[in-house]
């Protein structure tokens, strides 16, 4: 079992739809030998690596990559070694436009999480070669949950809204004590859009007042 204990989130959160949405995962990843992405101890990465007293930015994803070794519990982030998705290249170039460094070729976003952007992905399961493979488990109906939590409960957070997808979720979120940002989605068939020159890193920071280094290293 997850070691819920070590997630510095309220303890509400884990609610029932959760232990639904669990029982039907832990069910598939049995059932399909392994073919379910992420691994059963990265499922909640996104809220392991950001406490939520230190939650000052959330990123909507829809579900995680679903090719071998890439998901790792982290919305559009891939762990070291494995290669840059075309999503995550185009939000790379944007971080540049935004005068942040990237001179690292990894596509590991674990240091934006560390310092409170939580990069949420809407299902947090999927089997290997089918994109919302995960539907039916009703991650989503958790997923929304987490997001109306953060806007009742926190103050002046930063909702990055890419796609049509992430932008449905707008309406759980009280726009008038929290900034949302919103733009197509960086996949290379909508990036140009109005994705990019969007300015969402530099935006959240100006609005937030804080320093948050978009840097990867």
């Amino acid at each position: 079992m997850i070691q819920k204990n070590k997630i510095k989130w309220p303890s509400e959160i884990f609610n029932q739809d959760f232990e639904y949405s669990y029982r039907l995962f832990l069910d598939e990843t049995i059932n399909q030998s392994g073919k379910v992405f992420p691994k059963k101890q990265d499922l909640l990465n996104a809220f392991s690596f950001c406490p939520f007293d230190k939650l000052k930015v959330v990123i909507i994803g829809q579900d995680p990559y679903h090719g071998f070794g890439q998901a790792n519990g982290l919305a559009f982030s891939v762990n070291r070694g494995v290669k840059i998705p075309p999503s995550l290249k185009n939000i790379f170039k944007e971080v540049q436009n935004s005068c942040f460094d990237v001179s690292s070729i990894h596509g590991d976003l674990k240091s934006w999480a560390d310092q409170g952007v939580l990069l949420l992905n809407s299902s947090l399961s999927v089997l290997e070669g089918r994109p919302m493979s995960h539907k039916k488990l009703n991650w989503q109906k958790w997923t929304d949950f987490i997001v109306k939590y953060v806007s009742d409960n926190k103050e002046s957070v930063v909702f990055i809204l890419w796609g049509n997808f992430a932008q449905s979720k707008k309406d759980l979120i009280d726009c008038s004590k929290h900034l949302v940002l919103e733009s197509s989605h960086p996949s290379p068939l909508s990036a140009r859009h109005s994705f990019v020159g969007c300015k969402h890193f530099l935006k959240a920071n100006q609005y937030l007042n804080v320093n948050i280094d978009w840097s990867i290293y």
